[in-house]
């Protein structure tokens, strides 16, 4: 049964940004540490962008509040709870409007990213109660486990998730797609589930997602959807692109409409000390009034700003520096939530 709720689409009004600080763990290194530091540097550099066009909330852990109150600016308040780590756009509730402006949150089932055997979670799978009452929502409890980076929308009905993260049998055990399908309308109002089949090569690491979209493909308020592009044939995700464009090529929104796809050129970049790159400037980060983009010192930075200054016309594109992020397995888009405005 649908809640009559919607997830408005990422560029309509938001009232604020969630995010959490990150804290001492296996991914950061141990508190006290210069590992630690250069993140939490790298957490407060898109926190503070995010800041100059809205509010930014941020969840911290007790053990990281003076790290945060040096690094972070007055545009960023702190909630102060105990967290694991630090990626909300997955841990955090996913915003929900209904037609009379109510605020509403669906708190997910949240258990690492299928590695809950491997990676301490407790704290964040309750975080996302906590910051949608912090929000003010009416909260909604979903029974299946579920990611924010797992799922985009156009805000119209039509929502793309990845066959390996909604039907991974460590995430959602004897869920088939009807189960997911059905969950996603009466929790997000999505009425057209596009499914992609995987993800990019990196994705499938010991702790990566198993395949989030939020570094795949993403809906623009011009109508497009952006798709990460690998053209390099020596890359392994030359091939993944290719099966992922040919997907999006086929498929109809919820109106019956095809969809009109822009190809996003992947990094020159393939490969650092580490083995190949999953960099994506898909995994940028829409607020009010700018588009906050993830940039590598890349050739082909200069060439992703002009396509996203195309794809977000009237807002300011600021470029923020994804490399040390994507060190730790995702990037801009990965580590923040947006809270949409109130219709009135």
């Amino acid at each position: 049964m649908s809640t009559g709720f919607r997830m408005p689409a990422e560029w309509e009004p938001h009232l604020a940004t969630w995010m959490q600080f990150p804290t001492g763990n296996f991914t950061f290194g141990p508190s006290g540490s210069d590992s630690l530091e250069r993140y939490q540097r790298a957490w407060a550099d898109v926190a503070n962008a995010i800041a100059m066009f809205e509010p930014v909330l941020m969840v911290c852990h007790p053990s990281d509040v003076f790290a945060a109150q040096e690094m972070l600016g007055e545009g960023v308040e702190l909630l102060i709870d105990t967290i694991d780590d630090a990626w909300c756009r997955d841990s955090g509730p996913t915003f929900v409007v209904d037609d009379g402006g109510r605020l509403g949150a669906v708190d997910w089932r949240f258990n690492a990213w299928g590695n809950g055997e491997y990676l301490s979670f407790e704290n964040d799978a309750r975080i996302g109660g906590v910051i949608a009452r912090a929000s003010g929502a009416v909260v909604f409890e979903s029974s299946m486990v579920n990611e924010g980076g797992g799922i985009h929308v156009d805000g119209r009905g039509t929502v793309i998730v990845t066959e390996t993260v909604q039907l991974d049998p460590d995430r959602n055990p004897g869920w088939n797609r009807e189960r997911i399908e059905q969950e996603l309308a009466s929790t997000i109002g999505a009425t057209s589930v596009i499914w992609l089949r995987r993800g990019l090569t990196k994705d499938y690491d010991e702790f990566g997602t198993s395949g989030h979209v939020d570094i795949l493909a993403t809906f623009t308020p011009t109508g497009t959807v952006l798709v990460h592009s690998q053209d390099d044939p020596t890359h392994p995700d030359h091939e993944v692109s290719s099966e992922l464009l040919a997907t999006l090529r086929a498929a109809t929104d919820a109106h019956g409409n095809a969809l009109r796809i822009v190809e996003m050129p992947a990094p020159v970049t393939t490969h650092t000390d580490d083995g190949i790159v999953d960099w994506s400037y898909i995994n940028h980060y829409v607020c009010n009034g700018a588009v906050i983009m993830c940039a590598f010192d890349d050739a082909n930075d200069d060439a992703a700003t002009a396509l996203l200054a195309d794809s977000y016309p009237g807002r300011q594109i600021v470029r923020i520096d994804a490399r040390p992020l994507f060190e730790c397995g995702g990037g801009i888009h990965c580590i923040t939530q947006q809270v949409p405005g109130r219709t009135q």
